[in-house]
Formats: C-alpha cells, sequence, structure tokens
C-alpha cells in the first residue's frame, strides 16, 4: 500500500519542560530550524502515555509507536536485553535494567546512583564480564551480566531448577516498583535495598533471593577490582556495586509495526532500550554509534543514517537522545545547548536537504525539566510538518506556543502516530 507521504517521526528524548516553569529551555534556545518546522506545520500538545503519568522512556515510546503500553508492556528489563543483544528464557530467567554504582561497601550506603556519570562504556565491559556467568550458590542459580552504554548495564538472573517471577522489587531505592513500571521516589534513603517479592509465590521468593545473592556477590568482586582501584587512584569514585530495577520475564507481543501501517518502518536509536524496541515491534533497527563529544560529527551521522533508511523505508523513527540527561542533572544552560545542538547539526541539514513528499512529525518522549530534575507528566509538543498541509499560526517549537496549535492535545501518545497516518499520509 503506497502512502501519500514518506514521514520522518523525529522523538528529542527529554525536550519539553513544565508549562509552569517561568522559561523553559525549548522557549530559551535558539533552534531556528525547529520553529520553522512549526511555523509552517500544524502544532498541539500530547500526553505520551497519559494525565498523571510520568512516564520512563520505554512506555513512553511504546506509546509513541501506537501501543498502548498498558495492554503490551512486559517491563523493561526485557526490552534493554534484547536491545544489547541477549536472549533469555522465558519462566526460567529475568530481565533486570540495571546500573553500576558507587557505594560505601561497608555500609552499602549509595554514594553515587550512576557512578558520577564518570564511568566509560569500556570500564563497565571489563566489569561486567567479570560477573558474567556468576554461580550464585542456591536454586541452581546464576547471573549474565552485559554492560551497555558508561554507567548501564542488563542482568539477567536465571535458574536451572525453579521458574522464576519477575514480581520483584528494586535494590534501586530511587524507583518503587508500581505493577511492571518503576516510579521515581522524592524522598529516599540512600542505601542498597533488599529485593523483595511483590507476590506471595515460590516463584517471586525464588527471584529475590538469587538477584540479593547476586547483588551482594557482585560486590564482593567489584569493590576490589582494578579497574576501580586504578578509578580510586585516580580520584574518580569506584563503580562498586550494581543497582537492578525493572524486572520482566516475557517480551510484548503486538502486531509488527510493518503490520500495523502496512509499510516498511524503521527505527535509528543509539540506547538499548529504543533498540530493543525496535526489535521486539518488529522495525528495521539501525543501531546509532554512541556520542564521540563531537556534536557536529555525530548529528551528520545520524542525517545520513535518517536518509538511507528513507530510501528503503516509508517511515522512519529517529530517537535523539541528547537533552535528556542534563535535565535529570538540573542543568538548564546544558539542556538549552544540547537543543541547540540538535537544531543546528540535524535539523537544519534536514530542512536544507528535505526530500519532496516527505512529511516530519517532531515531538519528545517526555519532560525532563531541569527544575524537576526528573521525568514528569507535564505534556509535550508537536509539530506536523507536510507539503500541502496549511499550517496554523503557531511560529515556534515550544510548549506554550503549540499549545494554541490546530492539533489540540492528545491525551495519549498511542493516538498521535495513527491519527496522523490515517488523516494525511493513506
Amino acid at each position: 500500500m503506497g502512502l501519500k507521504y514518506k514521514l520522518l517521526y523525529l522523538v528529542i528524548d527529554g525536550a519539553s519542560d513544565r508549562l509552569s516553569d517561568p522559561v523553559t529551555t525549548l522557549e530559551a534556545a535558539h533552534k531556528p530550524y525547529l520553529d520553522k518546522l512549526a511555523k509552517y506545520g500544524v502544532c498541539g500538545l500530547m500526553y505520551t502515555v497519559g494525565r498523571g503519568v510520568a512516564p520512563e522512556s520505554d512506555e513512553a515510546v511504546i506509546s509513541l509507536l501506537g501501543y498502548d503500553p498498558h495492554e503490551v508492556y512486559t517491563g523493561r528489563g526485557p526490552i534493554e536485553a534484547v536491545g544489547a543483544g541477549m536472549s533469555f528464557k522465558e519462566g526460567y530467567e529475568i530481565a533486570f535494567r540495571s546500573n553500576f554504582a558507587t557505594i560505601e561497601a561497608s555500609t552499602r550506603r549509595i554514594v553515587d546512583r550512576r557512578v558520577g556519570r564518570s564511568l566509560s562504556s569500556e570500564e563497565a565491559k571489563v566489569l561486567a564480564e567479570q560477573l558474567d556467568g556468576m554461580e550464585l550458590g542456591i536454586h541452581g542459580g546464576y547471573a549474565r551480566v552485559k554492560a551497555t552504554i558508561g554507567h548501564r548495564a542488563v542482568v539477567i538472573i536465571g535458574s536451572r531448577s525453579r521458574r522464576l517471577s519477575p514480581m520483584v522489587s528494586n535494590n534501586d531505592p530511587a524507583y518503587v516498583r508500581r505493577g511492571l513500571i518503576s516510579v521515581a521516589v522524592k524522598d529516599f534513603k540512600p542505601y542498597v535495598a533488599r529485593v523483595e517479592p511483590l507476590e506471595d509465590t515460590p516463584e517471586a521468593r525464588a527471584a529475590a533471593e538469587l538477584a540479593n545473592a547476586f547483588v551482594e556477590k557482585a560486590i564482593e568482586v567489584l569493590d576490589k577490582h582494578p579497574v576501580n582501584e586504578e578509578r580510586r587512584r585516580r580520584g574518580l569514585p569506584p563503580a562498586n556495586a550494581i543497582l537492578l530495577r525493572d524486572a520482566g520475564g516475557s517480551l510484548p507481543r503486538a502486531t509488527p509495526l510493518t503490520e500495523k501501517y502496512r509499510c516498511r518502518f524503521a527505527v535509528l536509536a543509539e540506547m538499548p532500550v529504543e533498540v530493543g524496541i525496535g526489535r521486539i515491534f518488529g522495525a528495521e533497527t539501525v543501531v546509532l554509534d554512541p556520542p564521540s563529544g563531537d556534536p557536529r560529527r555525530d548529528y551528520e551521522e545520524r542525517f545520513e543514517a535518517t536518509m538511507k533508511a528513507l530510501s528503503n523505508n516509508e517511515i522512519v523513527y529517529v530517537h535523539l537522545k541528547g537533552p535528556d540527561e542534563p535535565g535529570h542533572d538540573g542543568d538548564f544552560e546544558l539542556k538549552k545547548r544540547r537543543i541547540e545542538e540538535i537544531d543546528k547539526y540535524y535539523v537544519s541539514l534536514l530542512v536544507e536537504n528535505r526530500p519532496s513528499r516527505l512529511a516530519v512529525i517532531v515531538t519528545a518522549d517526555h519532560s525532563t525539566p531541569p527544575s524537576v530534575g526528573a521525568h514528569t507528566d507535564d505534556p509535550v509538543p508537536v509539530v506536523f510538518n507536510a507539503e500541502g498541509v496549511a499550517p496554523d499560526d503557531v511560529d515556534a517549537f515550544t510548549e506554550r506556543k503549540c499549545a494554541r496549535g490546530r492539533l489540540g492535545v492528545y491525551e495519549h501518545g498511542w493516538q498521535l502516530l495513527p491519527d496522523l497516518y490515517s488523516r494525511f499520509l493513506v
């Protein structure tokens, strides 16, 4: 089935802030090309999952692709595992999203949940390899560990003899499990928590016992590891613990993207969670290189990958990470600069080299206001720009201005792509 346009679906991670902020980073940023797309497009706002829900990236991206995460979501861990190229045995293995962290080994007090964001991917790989294949000593248990990017990793806990349930708590006290998702906690005791069963079943109890055994053995191995001894000598925090959260024991099952939209569909992303979603939901998935520190080079490479994907696919979803981390760190100026870099080195190339009959959606997967330092439930701006579609009177890609746009407010992110697809693409 042919579409009227090809579609570039550009998602800028955590780009928006709170409507209650006096000035948002999108309002402060110099971003003429994003503003041009808004000026000559139709605009609106969107709750990426729903009002009152401060989404994590995984459920937000699933929603943006047109799926209700309440119907298909099975937990972050399995998605990260697939994104990292790992498989797992449903029923006997559970996957966790994980962080290397810095703790006081004697007290288990958490000094930094992300090792000060200073752990290199190469260091993390060496540490993960030391833990991979660990025997846990109970229930025929073992652990498989793979580092991904920076301080991030995937941990799979398995048993050769016992079925396991993913309904266990996090040992990361900053996030509390609510069903299959985790919710950020504003005030928490900064100590490595015990993993507890969340249901009264032998499967959940065994999973919690195995996870706790792994955490303790990992601390013993990591605290004296040569990588961490060298980091201490250099005045850097050691990566001497692993925080586990968002356990899952199965993969989402849903209509593949290619069938849902009856066309070839590609996902371009650098982080394991978005890579995993692309693979699980049946898209051609292109893994982008991690940022090199040179934004011009990085975004030019991403633009080239976008154009290549558009030559072979009708819909291409591109996820650009930049603004989210400084939003978490409360760094307004750095978040503003990250938005400006995307505009200058990626969106400018799109606007100036845009193929004919290419429609563009620009939005964010959630808000990460520096004023909060976490994801919030605030709506994100949306732009749809296509040749032949009359613009509204919005003249900038900001939260407040897009609120006046003709698209109105989408109550759920899973409404956006199916709506624009049916109205404009077919």
